[in-house]
């Protein structure tokens, strides 16, 4: 039977300090450079969730020692060492973009096949651009012609490398997968982007984790050249995932009360540091304090029109926002959002409509205009940025239920805990 959460609904403003766990983003690339390095590393905070668990079983079955050590039951770190790639070997990558991109370069290095599989919903997530760069790299890798999983990678011990053009215009985790990678090919990589790329600051960051360790990355007028190369072993602490710290924060907005996370980094190379912004262009007050950083409501909400295509990982919890603003909204640059964990501007339109907003998809994203607000049951899509999208909602609405809530374990398995614990109310469970 599938579970229900009817979502909070406060009856004063939220007053809350949040602190939340490591990056997804960041763990994922630190779990793969790690496992590609020059000896033993040890990762600080890391997150501890389905995605990053996934990750972490499948570099284990290439080989690789992935072991929990630190002081914390609840959620240890992990010690990585290094060892030899190899198959045959099962890889499943549930319904994570980090996994079905990242490791696949990886298992070109292993000898013997590979296969990955996963998720119903993995079959229907594009990745013909980096099955075709593999290819062209010299990687024999069996598809049945689908571009998408399940398919195996033939590793060798090898790879040739060289230069490559890459179709990355559906996922900017193709160039990451890629370049992470990249040192350990005998030629290095020089890629070059065949078209456009969403999400350009997680390229960004996997750039900087790579100099981080060592690895040289210069850029190119067409993309990167990553030159071979061993690729440091080091001791790394995670930073708090600041996507994650969407919905919290977007609950001052809603409730006119004041949220703080904890450790905000000072500076940094994840996209959800645009919250800054994007939340003070919705009316918030954003300040820096010695605790994190701390955003305050006024009551009212603005509309908000912005290009969210370097962020669109934000985009359910500022669209939930917009649908509670005081005027049309207009999200544009996320059309690559139909391929993720689900085809997010149609979950976003049928949640939206639901709850009383009026909803026009356009190729590139969506308009938003508020409308009588009612209570309503709503799809989880299986998506974890969906339930935060419907606990914002939950607000301002009461009465609105979200079905399948476990879908948070992908990045934030104890979320609904937390944010009970935020609104110093009762714990509902799902039901």
């Amino acid at each position: 039977m599938t579970e229900v959460w009817t979502t909070p609904h406060p009856a004063a403003p939220v007053e809350a300090v949040v602190a939340l766990p490591g990056s997804k983003s960041l763990t994922a690339r630190a779990l793969v450079l790690a496992a590609l390095a020059d000896g033993p590393g040890r990762l600080v905070r890391p997150l501890r969730a389905r995605d990053t668990d996934l990750m972490a079983a499948g570099l284990r079955s290439l080989g690789v020692r992935v072991a929990d050590c630190g002081s914390s039951p609840t959620s240890p770190d992990w010690l990585v060492t290094p060892g030899g790639l190899r198959g045959p070997a099962e890889v499943d990558a549930g319904l994570a973009g980090t996994v079905l991109r990242f490791l696949p370069p990886v298992a070109a290095l292993a000898t013997g096949p590979v296969r990955l599989d996963g998720d119903p919903r993995l079959h229907e997530r594009p990745n013909a651009g980096l099955i075709a760069a593999l290819r062209d790299l010299g990687v024999r890798v069996d598809d049945g012609g689908r571009g998408r999983a399940p398919f195996t990678v033939h590793g060798t011990g090898r790879v040739r490398g060289g230069a490559v053009t890459v179709d990355a215009s559906e996922s900017s985790q193709i160039v990451s997968g890629l370049l992470l990678a990249a040192a350990r090919f005998d030629e290095g990589v020089d890629l070059a982007l065949a078209g456009g790329l969403p999400s350009m600051p997680h390229v960004e960051m996997t750039v900087a984790s790579l100099r981080e360790r060592g690895v040289e990355v210069t850029a190119t007028d067409r993309g990167w050249r990553v030159a071979p190369g061993p690729i440091a072993a080091r001791d790394e602490v995670l930073e708090p995932d600041l996507s994650n710290a969407a919905p919290f924060l977007a609950a001052a907005l809603v409730t006119g009360g004041r949220v703080t996370v904890r450790d905000w980094p000072g500076s940094t190379t994840q996209p959800g540091a645009q919250l800054e912004g994007l939340l003070a262009q919705m009316g918030a007050s954003v300040t820096r304090t010695g605790e994190g950083l701390q955003v305050a409501g006024t009551g009212t909400i603005r509309p908000l029109v912005a290009d969210l295509g370097e962020v669109g990982e934000l985009t359910p919890v500022l669209a939930a926002l917009c649908a509670l603003a005081d005027g049309t909204s207009r999200l544009t640059g996320i059309g690559h959002l139909r391929g993720h964990e689900t085809d997010r501007l149609q979950a976003l339109d049928e949640v939206l409509t639901a709850v009383g907003a009026t909803v026009e998809q356009l190729p590139d994203g969506l308009v938003l205009t508020p409308g009588p607000r009612r209570p309503a049951r709503l799809d989880s899509y299986a998506d974890h940025r969906m339930v935060h999208a419907a606990a914002v909602l939950g607000l301002a609405v009461e009465g609105v239920e979200v079905t399948d809530p476990g879908a948070v374990t992908k990045t934030l398995p104890d979320f609904v805990d937390r944010w009970a614990a935020m609104l110093g109310v009762e714990r509902r469970a799902p039901r």
